[in-house]
């Protein structure tokens, strides 16, 4: 395994986290009970403990494919046996990778400035293999970006989320993105899940998941008297929330951890 380079990464953190401001569901109501006490919650740490990453040694396009299969198949035996515990139909999503903006995602065409998306509409995860993802596809950020949107396919099969056809945002009240970030944070919180539960059979360590909790994914303005929040922040949450959820996720292992339909205001800000 190489030695992950998490400064090249920076720019698909900060994608990742903007590309669910159009294309990941918004959820129901947050007083709705498959929210607030959805039974997967109840299912207990993901038993899974053991993920194998394929060796990247040459960076090539193909070998970034057979990386990002095996993390999903990792993802696949997770969440399958917790979604069937709690009730629910299990469902393998679809995974697509493309060199090209504007391909068909089923929500539109893959937007500039995204890493990763995933569309409710198909149940369809499309990553950008952009060359800094080519070159250093086991990177843990990478990691991350793949089991946060994995994130949303658990929200979708457990009736979580509502969406219109073209798969975007339905929002009771549009100047209302609480239930944006509730969403984005809880996926946040999913993806911190797996990889605590595989985290020790990566041979990864502690050091480089400190760095996935200080990466951030918006920029500072307030230096040059910018007051108002980035997009990034207002659809999923503040760094320090972000890093909150995702390091929850990470020691709790259990979707139990993630309920942030309950969470205070301060923690979904």
């Amino acid at each position: 395994m190489r030695t992950p380079r998490l400064a090249i990464i920076a720019g698909a953190l900060a994608s990742v986290f903007v590309a669910g401001t159009a294309h990941a569901a918004a959820a129901a109501p947050a007083n709705k009970p498959v929210l607030t006490k959805n039974p997967i919650y109840k299912t207990g740490r993901l038993a899974l403990k053991t993920c194998e990453e394929p060796p990247v040694q040459s960076g090539t396009e193909d070998e970034a494919r057979v990386y990002f299969d095996a993390v999903l198949g990792c993802l696949n035996q997770a969440w399958a046996p917790k979604l069937k515990q709690a009730g629910f139909a299990f469902s393998k999503p679809k995974f697509r990778v493309t060199t090209k903006l504007g391909t068909p995602t089923g929500c539109g065409g893959f937007p500039e400035g995204a890493q990763a998306l995933y569309c409710p509409v198909n149940k369809t995860m499309t990553l950008l293999l952009s060359p800094n993802v080519v070159e250093e596809p086991s990177d843990p950020v990478l990691m991350l970006v793949v089991a946060h949107e994995y994130g949303h396919h658990v929200q979708k099969l457990t009736g979580m989320l509502r969406h219109n056809k073209r798969g975007e945002y339905v929002l009771d009240n549009p100047r209302d993105l609480e239930p944006v970030r509730r969403t984005e944070l809880q996926a946040e919180c999913y993806a911190g899940v797996f990889m605590g539960s595989v985290w020790d059979s990566l041979g990864r360590s502690q050091q480089e998941f400190d760095s996935l909790l200080r990466s951030s994914h918006s920029l500072d303005l307030s230096a040059i008297g910018v007051k108002t929040r980035s997009s990034a922040d207002q659809t999923h949450g503040t760094d320090a929330n972000v890093a909150y959820w995702l390091k929850r996720g990470f020691t709790g292992k259990t979707a139990g951890s993630c309920n942030t339909w309950t969470a205070s205001k301060g923690k979904v800000r």
